[in-house]
């Protein structure tokens, strides 16, 4: 599989949900790689930077999706829920925590824009 470079606009929904369709390592491995591209091109930085970046996007990307979606995008992509963690090993959030973890996140970002 080879793949065009990603448009410099793009949305997230774009950018992403392709990932949720790949089945095969080979394939993920070649998006993985137009996301790393796409990623340097656009904001530069480091390799390795802008690795960590896409794969925390994908996890949590992945999170909006069924269980089985999730899991096999973690697996493919090498990632995990930068929040929950990888499904494999924590299994999914219950309801109870996926509400608390925004409950958190909103107070946090709150706190921090009350302090700007």
């Amino acid at each position: 599989m080879t793949r065009d470079p990603l448009p410099e606009q793009i949305t997230i929904g774009a950018k992403y949900m392709p990932a949720m369709l790949i089945m095969e390592q080979a394939d993920a491995d070649v998006y993985f790689e137009c996301l790393v591209e796409h990623a340097l091109h656009c904001f530069g930085g480091e390799r390795a930077d802008a690795e960590k970046v896409e794969r925390d996007n994908l996890g949590y990307f992945a999170g909006y999706y069924d269980h089985e979606t999730r899991a096999r995008v973690e697996r493919l992509f090498r990632c995990a829920h930068p929040i929950f963690g990888a499904i494999a090993e924590r299994g999914a959030p219950t309801l109870e925590e996926a509400m608390n973890a925004g409950l958190t996140m909103g107070a946090a970002m709150k706190e921090k824009r009350d302090h700007e």
